[in-house]
């Protein structure tokens, strides 16, 4: 069936209304050598919709699916189990609202919901406000550094050197239409993060320092010392976490002094997805600095009658006010995944959480344990949550994990890939472990991993 509504006659009386003889007609300003003279070479000409199916079908079944094969794979998007009740309860009609929840008097589902998954997010990251979600972990990194800038008048960012590649790379990238400066380093691999290295590069005119906790090699450390540096200096701490389940058995952000946190909401409640869409979190520690978040703030009020209702309270983007006075070009936030997470967060509440991310460290434990045992890899990590680094003897890591995968096993994620041209990362390997891992699947990666390590070089 083909889908294209209007006949040849239909074609023919629009032609003959607007004076041109020809479909052709309407391309002569394109020049004669950018025009197609037939079919697109190399692509298949149209089939049935059945056999496109069949098609697709057949080249997925090429992939080696995260659910049917032992799975470690981390570095800021994670495998956890997803109950049905979630998508059962984000497609009720309460939900179903206008896209922006402008008129809160149709709204009333879509603004509860934000207003409580800020709550929420607020108390996980141990602040005082959150706002309605960003687009990702990434960008709300870079929303932070620029709310930074903006609260202390200067645009100076340091950035651990442990902070997410991808994350220091949005960063970099936004601050070339700013002006702002980053100052960056490489990671140390070394079995705790260099935070000394990290506050003697604070100076008096550093905006903000950006540390990730846990970091991107899954080391936990105290970060009082590093906010009470930047304090000192006049800059913010912001805290950047990417797998929010930690939160459940580590001290909160917040608790340890910083002024921003923000992160990837994924792990709750959002599958992996491809890659997205995923859901940045973003809280501040004191509520002074709430004018100056970018996003949108859900608030709680009264309606005329007295009845508690839910509004959009704040929304600093440039659709709503003199663009010079925006906070941000965010004009949005990811409503679906931030009612996927509210969701989740509710069905598991603080009991659950705390148990979600005990049984989370307890099999990354015994990962870790096991996987020490074979001949040639080191465990780099003194502390974690749920990942860690291993150090490879031999094969680079990249090469590794490849093979890993031609057997069947997803075995984690080569740092190499992450920071090409660093050699001492070829050899890193960066394993998750969530509740989706069996004991069964960790035995399976210790015995491929021991194979590969003892196979004599070809």
């Amino acid at each position: 069936m083909r889908y294209l509504p209007l006949t040849d006659t239909d074609r023919g009386d629009m032609l003959a209304k607007i004076g041109a003889g020809s479909i052709d007609d309407l391309f002569v300003d394109v020049p004669e050598i950018a025009r197609l003279d037939g079919p697109i070479r190399d692509l298949p000409m149209h089939a049935s919709e059945m056999a496109v199916e069949r098609h697709m079908k057949a080249r997925a079944n090429k992939n080696l699916a995260a659910g049917d094969a032992p799975f470690f794979l981390g570095a800021g998007a994670y495998r956890h189990h997803i109950p049905a009740s979630v998508d059962t309860v984000i497609q009720r009609g309460e939900f179903l609202t206008a896209y922006t929840p402008y008129q809160p008097e149709i709204a009333q589902g879509t603004l509860q919901m934000l207003f409580e998954f800020q709550t929420q997010v607020a108390r996980l990251y141990g602040c005082a406000v959150a706002n309605a979600s960003l687009y990702d972990g990434s960008t709300a990194c870079w929303e932070a550094v620029a709310m930074a800038g903006r609260v202390t008048k200067r645009n100076r960012a340091v950035l651990s050197g442990a902070l997410h590649p991808h994350y220091a790379q949005v960063v970099k990238t936004m601050a070339q239409f700013t002006g702002d400066t980053i100052a960056d380093s490489a990671p140390a691999i070394q079995t705790e993060p260099d935070l000394d290295g990290l506050t003697a590069r604070i100076d008096d005119e550093t905006a903000c320092v950006v540390v990730q906790y846990p970091d991107i090699l899954g080391r936990i450390s105290d970060l009082s010392k590093v906010a009470d540096a930047a304090h000192a200096k006049g800059a913010l701490l912001i805290v950047v976490n990417t797998e929010p389940v930690a939160l459940g058995a580590i001290m909160s952000p917040g608790e340890m002094g910083a002024d921003i946190v923000v992160g990837e909401g994924q792990s709750i409640g959002v599958g992996l997805q491809f890659g997205g869409p995923y859901l940045g979190l973003f809280a501040v520690r004191d509520p002074k600095h709430v004018r100056q978040m970018p996003g949108r703030l859900c608030g709680e009020t009264t309606d005329a009658e007295g009845k508690r209702g839910f509004v959009l309270t704040l929304s600093t983007r440039e659709q709503h006010i003199r663009r010079e006075k925006a906070t941000s070009n965010i004009c949005t936030n990811s409503g679906l995944c931030a009612l996927a997470f509210s969701v989740h967060m509710t069905l598991l509440g603080e009991k659950g959480m705390r148990e979600l991310a005990a049984e989370n460290h307890r099999l990354a434990c015994l990962a870790a344990d096991r996987l020490e045992k074979v001949p040639g890899v080191k465990l780099l990590n003194t502390s974690f949550f749920n990942e860690f680094t291993l150090m490879l003897d031999g094969k680079p890591a990249r090469e590794i994990v490849r093979e890993l995968a031609d057997r069947g096993v997803l075995g984690g994620v080569s740092l190499g890939r992450l920071y090409p041209g660093i050699e001492a990362l070829e050899h890193a390997l960066l394993v998750a472990v969530t509740e989706t891992t069996t004991e069964d699947d960790i035995e399976t990666l210790a015995n491929e991993l021991e194979r590969i390590v003892m196979e004599p070089a070809q």
